[in-house]
């Protein structure tokens, strides 16, 4: 039985279509005669009007259905300005918790960096043991800067990633966006956890990931 690769409204490739998948997409409105489609060993998409096994289903569809005939329209389809309006709540949240991020875990890796930490050096107490001394002194060193900064750094990933998803671009740097968010390592995950998760939600909705491009 033959199988087709149909280029769909979302500009994804879908494979392994059936014929019969074929018709009924073609009865519903979904197919029409400019849409791009390469049978099983195929090399190049062409138009599905140039496929003779389909002429019948597309004249069919043209005549239009009758109201008996008339398929119940799919759920979960919405548009894209409707997807828009969904992902622009979780977006915009984790736009200004990556922000705030990177500044300041941007400001305190560069300030402990030039500082060397001396600051807080200076007032931890003397009675504290010259192992402990030196386990604290090591974190809140250059190390300690370094660290920031590649916090710092992954709040610009989500920040990007955000800005992604407000645009219904990149539908995987958006969720791996969502997910950096979540991450224990910073301040600001009291915020991006559950805004994280909200973008996740909201990532996997049918409505909404068709739309990305």
């Amino acid at each position: 039985m033959a199988r087709y690769t149909v280029i769909g409204g979302d500009q994804k490739e879908y494979n392994l279509v059936s014929a019969e998948d074929m018709r009924k997409w073609i009865a519903e409105g979904r197919l029409n005669a400019n849409t791009l489609v390469k049978a099983e060993g195929d090399v190049e998409f062409r138009p599905l009007g140039g496929f003779p096994e389909f002429v019948a289903a597309l004249a069919a569809a043209a005549a239009g259905p009758t109201p008996a005939q008339a398929p119940s329209l799919p759920t979960g389809g919405g548009n894209r300005d409707a997807a828009l309006q969904q992902v622009k709540g979780p977006a915009i949240a984790l736009i200004i918790t990556a922000s705030l991020g990177i500044a300041y875990y941007a400001f305190s890796g560069l300030f402990t960096l030039f500082t060397g930490g001396q600051m807080f050096h200076q007032q931890m107490p003397s009675n504290i043991p010259p192992q402990m001394r030196a386990f604290i002194e090591g974190m809140q060193g250059p190390l300690a800067g370094v660290i920031s900064l590649a916090v710092a750094a992954l709040n610009g990933f989500v920040l990007f990633g955000a800005i992604k998803l407000l645009r219904l671009q990149n539908h995987a740097m958006a969720t791996v966006a969502s997910v950096a968010a979540m991450l224990p390592c910073q301040c600001c995950c009291l915020f991006g956890l559950p805004f994280g998760i909200w973008a996740l939600v909201v990532l996997n909705r049918p409505e909404v990931k068709s739309h990305f491009t």
